[in-house]
């Protein structure tokens, strides 16, 4: 640090030095007593003059100083944006449903109620009525699963009822200062211009929304670029996000160049494992806990591969499982069918491994205590 020697005594001895020798300075005289305070305060500059310091670099500032220094290179934060999706209403024909309704996934009472408002207006005709939805907070909370929005709140709540067929998508949450402080880097590291690589690398990794990007030059000839992008959550992005970065690429691409922009292929992982538990843990957890951590962990492990490691590895898979506290060792790891083999999936560019839907299942071995 910079100043770091710039210390309350240091600066005291300093202005005392300052004073003429005929005049009492010692601690406790009146001169002392009078620029001790002073001294102090100027040590407390001091401090805050280093981190003004700090906050001039993007490596250790923060927040609105990073917006800051990053605006510099055109380089703004991702912003939050809200789930959308559509909800089917079912009640007597001829309801009006006005835009602005309100739905959520629970009762009011639960705290980790989710609320959404229909964009458009619909009418119940034969029983039904498809309306769009947008969540009333922006966020990656707001992309829930099929059948997770039940309930209608206002003046409908005893007329209707409501769920979701499909999941919503598209929220996203706002970008952290590890994630811009990332792409400020690698926007002066890998300098994007005149259409490179790096260039639409930059351009599609701009979209909310988006973590990574696989950029193909002459992907099907002269004069074409192939961008292949992740969601934030390590998988294929939604079609409304994979359509944000075509035409945000469109808007700022080269004359000429013809661009396709496409999701993520995702490869889908199921795992079965049958688990010894260790001694006193399993009456502490249930294999349905067991099975949810593991679970938890696997998808790290998948998220950490995409689009940096090829392979899908069972002896990392294998650790995932042995990491856990309740688990002594495990039998019959079983990676898409196959119990065999360490590398059990090879993943293509372009392609991201993710669990199925089926994802992990825990048995117990025979005679596990």
């Amino acid at each position: 640090m910079a100043y770091e020697n710039v210390t309350k005594d240091v600066i005291l001895e300093r202005m005392l030095g300052q004073v003429p020798d005929d005049i009492d300075k010692r601690q406790g005289s009146i001169t002392h007593d009078l620029l001790s305070p002073a001294a102090i305060e100027l040590a407390q500059t001091y401090i805050h003059l280093d981190q003004v310091l700090r906050f001039g670099f993007a490596d250790t500032t923060y927040g609105e100083y990073l917006d800051l220094r990053c605006a510099e290179m055109g380089l703004t934060r991702k912003a939050v944006t809200e789930a959308e999706g559509q909800v089917t209403f079912t009640g007597p024909d001829g309801t009006v449903i006005p835009v602005g309704t309100q739905v959520s996934s629970s009762p009011l009472i639960d705290s980790d109620t989710l609320y959404y408002v229909t964009t458009e207006e619909g009418k119940v005709l034969n029983g039904s009525a498809a309306v769009n939805i947008k969540a009333v907070t922006g966020g990656a909370q707001g992309n829930v699963e099929a059948h997770f929005i039940t309930t209608v709140i206002g003046d409908l709540s005893s007329v209707l009822s409501v769920t979701n067929d499909k999941q919503t998508e598209g929220g996203t949450d706002e970008e952290s200062d590890k994630e811009l402080l990332d792409r400020y880097l690698e926007h002066v590291q890998q300098s994007g211009t005149s259409g490179n690589a790096n260039h639409y690398l930059q351009w599609a990794k701009e979209v909310p929304g988006i973590s990574e990007a696989l950029v193909k030059p002459l992907a099907n000839g002269p004069g074409t670029v192939k961008v292949i992008i992740l969601g934030d959550d390590k998988k294929a992005p939604s079609t409304e996000i994979t359509e944000d970065v075509d035409k945000h690429i469109e808007k700022v691409r080269p004359i000429g160049a013809d661009v396709t922009v496409e999701a993520a292929t995702e490869i889908p992982i199921t795992i079965s494992v049958k688990i010894e538990w260790l001694d006193g843990y399993k009456g502490q957890r249930t294999l349905e806990q067991l099975q949810q951590k593991i679970t938890e962990d696997i998808t790290q492990y998948l998220a950490s591969l995409a689009f940096a490691d090829p392979i899908v590895r069972r002896s990392q898979i294998g650790n995932v499982i042995l990491d856990l506290e309740a688990v002594k060792d495990y039998d019959e790891l079983y990676i898409n069918g196959q119990a065999t083999g360490n590398v059990e999936i090879a993943i293509q560019d372009g392609q991201v491994a993710v669990l199925s839907e089926n994802g992990v299942t825990v048995t117990e071995k025979e005679g596990s205590a």
